[in-house]
């Protein structure tokens, strides 16, 4: 992959995605840093889900990783279509923020797999594969939904 102009792309706008998408699950909400950083990591991920339609060395044909380019591309939109349009829908930051952190839960997801699907031999890394991406995905979704009373809206509080 990294062979390429589209690969070499893919991989530069996937270390972005995550150093940014780390930075901005470990650092404050709401301030100027966060958007910034949160900008980068919208731009790195939609550069990286576009690469990840182009490549497709592993099956020849559109896959599975291609569906869960546009599952990710999908939670991108669901997290910044409320963002942007917040005057305009109501308990817009929940929804930012569960479509953002299942973003990134995704990404780290997405990780796991092109690192297992690079490193083992065809055929043997799929059980692997599916092992750390399960766990990613429920360590991810436990701290979601235990972070997540910060972010609910007052009507859901009470």
């Amino acid at each position: 992959m990294a062979h390429s102009p589209i690969g070499l792309l893919h991989l530069i706008s996937a270390l972005l995605a995550v150093i940014t998408g780390s930075m901005v699950l470990l650092n404050a909400k709401g301030g100027v840093f966060h958007k910034r950083a949160g900008y980068v990591y919208v731009a790195s991920m939609v550069v990286l889900n576009g690469t990840a339609l182009m490549i497709y060395r592993l099956f020849g044909t559109f896959g599975s990783f291609h569906i869960l380019a546009v599952f990710s591309s999908v939670s991108i939109l669901g997290g910044m279509v409320p963002a942007v349009f917040r005057h305009r829908v109501r308990d817009w930051l929940i929804w930012h923020y569960y479509f953002m952190n299942w973003s990134v839960v995704g990404l780290y997801a997405a990780f796991w797999a092109e690192t297992f699907t690079r490193t083992l031999p065809m055929g043997q890394f799929w059980p692997i594969v599916v092992v750390a991406t399960s766990i990613t995905t429920a360590i991810g979704g436990y701290l979601i939904r235990k972070n997540a009373v910060r972010f609910e809206p007052l009507s859901k509080l009470k």
